[in-house]
C-alpha cells in the first residue's frame, strides 16, 4: 500500500505538478482555517479566502505583483487567532477575474477594491498590503479613511527610495520578472528572497509556465505601475491618511530598498500613530520568509492601544 501510495505520488509531480501544490496549499488554507469562497463585486468576479475567529475585528490582506493570496497562508495560520480574515486575489491576479486591456493600475486596482468591500460589508477594518498590494491598500486608506481602522505597509510599492539593481534593469527595458525557464525561476526567486527555500523542480515549471503564459499581462501591469503617473502614486497619497498606520521592511529587500521607509514617515503627516518595524536577514518576500513575525508585528500594532 505504501509503495502504490509513494508511485502514485511521483506519477502526480511528474505529470501534473499543480494538483499537488494545489493540495499543498489547500492544507495551509485549512490549518489556517480559512474557506475559499467568490463573490461578484464591479467587473471582477473575486476569488478569496475568508475565516477566523468570529466577532474579531476584520483584516483585509492584499497580495503584490505577480502573486495571489496564497502568498500569505503562512502567516494567516497565526492571524485568524485574533482575527476575522479576508485575502483576496486581487483582480487580474491569482484566480480573480481579468478583462483584457482593462487598466490594473494602483488607481484603479483601488476603485475595485472599493466595491469589493461593499460586497462583503465590510466596515471599520484593518488593511494590510505586501508590495504592489500595500500602495493599493494605501491609496484605499486615503480615499476611504472611514473604512479603516488601522493600516500596514508591508515592502511597500508606490514610494522612492535609492536606486538598485532592480530599478536599473527596469529602465534599461528588461523586466526581471520575465521568467522563461528554471534558471530565470531561480535568479528572481534569489532577488526576492535572502534565503529562497528550496523548490522541486517540478514545482519550478509550474511557476514558470504561468509566467510565460502570462508574461504580456504582466508586462502590460509593470508598465502601467512604473509610468511616472503611477509610480509614487502611494506617496502623493501618504499626507491623506488619517489612520494608524504601521511600516514593515526587511533590511535586506533588494527589490524596495529599505530606504522606501524615509518617504513613508515623511509622508505620513496626519496619521495619529505610526510605526516602523524592521527585520534583518531577509528579502522582498516578508510574509513568506517572516509569516510569524508579521503576524505578531501587525497583531500587536491592530490590537494594542
Amino acid at each position: 500500500l505504501l509503495a502504490t501510495i509513494v508511485v502514485a505520488l511521483l506519477i502526480v509531480y511528474f505529470a501534473a505538478p499543480q494538483w499537488l501544490l494545489r493540495a499543498d496549499f489547500a492544507w495551509q488554507a485549512q490549518r489556517a482555517h480559512l474557506a475559499k469562497k467568490s463573490v461578484q463585486a464591479g467587473d471582477t468576479r473575486w476569488s478569496y479566502y475568508e475565516g477566523g475567529k468570529d466577532g474579531a475585528p476584520t483584516l483585509l490582506l492584499l497580495h503584490g505583483f505577480m502573486d495571489s493570496k496564497r502568498v500569505w497562508l503562512p502567516a494567516a495560520q497565526y492571524l485568524t487567532q485574533n482575527f476575522h480574515v479576508v485575502i483576496p486575489d486581487l483582480p487580474g491576479w491569482g484566480a480573480s477575474s481579468r478583462s483584457a486591456g482593462a487598466d490594473y493600475g494602483y488607481a484603479a486596482q483601488s476603485q475595485r477594491l472599493g466595491a469589493f468591500v461593499q460586497a462583503l460589508h465590510l466596515g471599520g477594518f484593518a488593511i494590510a498590503g505586501h508590495s504592489m498590494g500595500g500602495a493599493i491598500a494605501g491609496l484605499y486608506a486615503a480615499r476611504h479613511p472611514q473604512d479603516i481602522a488601522a493600516l500596514v505597509l508591508v515592502d511597500s510599492a508606490g514610494v522612492p527610495f535609492k536606486d538598485n539593481a532592480f530599478t536599473r534593469e527596469l529602465e534599461s527595458g528588461r523586466s526581471p520578472f520575465d521568467v522563461t525557464d528554471r534558471a530565470g525561476f531561480e535568479r528572481l526567486a534569489k532577488l526576492a528572497s535572502d534565503a529562497p527555500p528550496w523548490l522541486p523542480p517540478r514545482f519550478q515549471d509550474v511557476f514558470v509556465a504561468r509566467a510565460i503564459r502570462d508574461r504580456a499581462f504582466d508586462d502590460r501591469v509593470m508598465r502601467e505601475l512604473t509610468a511616472p503617473a503611477q509610480r509614487y502614486a502611494l506617496a502623493a497619497a501618504l499626507p491623506k491618511i488619517t489612520g494608524p498606520t504601521l511600516a514593515i521592511w526587511c533590511r535586506d529587500d533588494r527589490i524596495i530598498d529599505v530606504s522606501a521607509l524615509d518617504a513613508v514617515r515623511t509622508g505620513l503627516t496626519a496619521a495619529p500613530k505610526i510605526g516602523v518595524t524592521e527585520f534583518n536577514g531577509c528579502g522582498h518576500m516578508a510574509p513568506l520568509e517572516r509569516p510569524r513575525e508579521i503576524a505578531d508585528a501587525i497583531t500587536r500594532f491592530v490590537l494594542m492601544p
